[in-house]
């Protein structure tokens, strides 16, 4: 468990991820028409442990970019924007349970709990399927998404990618892993 101080980032390493955020958002206003950088980046100096996860995002490979502002809450919403599922967080079951069935060959990780140790939550099926309106993403991987819990008591979960054109949503054993799975996050700040 990483504790509240470790989750500070060096002044090096904040500036590091916002002049890689910066360019990010500049590269692909298409994601967040209407937003400045200005204000994303105020807010973001003040709240050091969303910049904390935000850079385990980046660290990880997710290359998390702003996708939508919500009005309500006054919070920027970043998904994990990568081309490819995010190449750190790989080889993984779905969740604690899952990982605690295996008898053998058990991956190092489950996505929930590596999710909730970076501060971030997992897609859910309609977030993903938001995504795709930005790109194609998840065309050779996939990526777990958020798992209903009647599903997730019969001992599944769901994962999806994109082929063919259309976003592809699949079940699979929650204890299941690949080496081109991953799962996808999001960070509201």
């Amino acid at each position: 468990m990483v504790t509240s101080k470790e989750k500070m980032l060096s002044s090096e390493q904040r500036e590091d991820l916002l002049r890689i955020l910066k360019a990010r958002f500049e590269k692909n206003m298409d994601r967040h028409k209407y937003l400045e950088w200005a204000k994303v980046q105020a807010k973001l100096e003040v709240n050091t442990e969303k910049l904390w996860s935000l850079n385990e995002m980046e660290r990880t490979g997710g290359e998390p970019d702003i996708v939508g502002y919500d009005k309500k809450t006054g919070e920027y919403i970043f998904y994990d924007c990568s081309a490819e599922s995010p190449s750190g967080r790989r080889s993984l079951c779905y969740d604690r349970e899952a990982l605690e069935s295996r008898k053998e060959h058990k991956p190092k990780n489950s996505a929930v709990d590596m999710a909730i140790a970076m501060g971030i939550e997992l897609l859910t099926e309609e977030q993903y399927r938001e995504l795709q309106k930005f790109g194609n993403f998840d065309t050779k991987t996939s990526s777990w998404v958020k798992t209903h819990s009647d599903i997730r008591k019969l001992g599944g979960a769901i994962f999806a990618d994109f082929r063919y054109g259309k976003v592809f949503v699949y079940h699979n054993g929650a204890e299941s892993y690949y080496a081109a799975r991953a799962f996808r996050g999001l960070l509201s700040v």
